[in-house]
């Protein structure tokens, strides 16, 4: 699943993933649970995530390939979150070349500018519980009171639209060269994102169950 921030891509691999019967492999909950296992692959992990620095790509696709060998993704998985870079998505192609296998399709979910910065800097958090809302989505039934428990609702500093606007800067450029890098190898699915999370996912669905897309 390829997407920008705020994109809406987590959600459909989620719904993607059992539709097809094939596991969601996401990159943040694969690190998570191989630092739990304990395991030598899971310690150099978390030496990384102890520091707040970023997994290296060859580590990263160590991780991915190992959950792959899972008897659940013997019939293919959906990864999100990964690959992030060109050069990740050419070290991906490299180990799957050598297990015999490649990516069949890289779902791209588009959605302009205007509308990321309008999901990704509508969320509201309420002071007492950290409970979640959002502007457009999820407002509160009175507009800054928490519905549960009365208390002020605030806007994170990541939440607001200046910093969210800089975090697509730095973000959007290099998911953009994963799309030019599948696209040049004719795997690409653009579906539009903008629709309801239903016509999203009908989208998808179509668009896989193409002739020249299977095999």
């Amino acid at each position: 699943m390829v997407g920008a921030p705020g994109a809406g891509k987590g959600t459909q691999a989620e719904i993607i993933s059992h539709r097809l019967g094939v596991p969601h492999i996401a990159s943040g909950d694969l690190f998570r649970a191989a630092v739990n296992d304990g395991s030598p692959l899971g310690r150099e992990v978390k030496r990384y995530m102890e520091r707040g620095a970023l997994v290296p790509d060859e580590l990263t696709i160590r991780v991915i390939s190992e959950r792959l060998n899972a008897p659940d993704a013997v019939d293919g998985a959906i990864l999100d979150g990964f690959p992030r870079t060109r050069a990740q998505a050419e070290a991906l192609d490299k180990m799957l070349s050598q297990r015999g296998a490649a990516v069949a399709a890289a779902i791209y979910v588009e959605v302009g500018l205007d509308e990321l910065m309008r999901r990704l800097s509508g969320r509201w958090v309420c002071r007492g519980a950290e409970h979640v809302y959002h502007e457009v989505f999820r407002p509160p039934r009175r507009p800054g009171v928490c519905d549960f428990d009365g208390s002020e609702l605030y806007q994170r500093p990541d939440d607001r639209l200046e910093t969210v606007r800089a975090r697509l800067e730095r973000q959007l450029p290099p998911m953009y060269e994963v799309v030019d890098h599948y696209t040049d190898r004719g795997v690409i699915l653009p579906v539009r994102g903008d629709g309801t999370i239903e016509q999203v996912t009908e989208d998808v669905m179509r668009q896989i169950a193409q002739p020249a897309r299977r095999g």
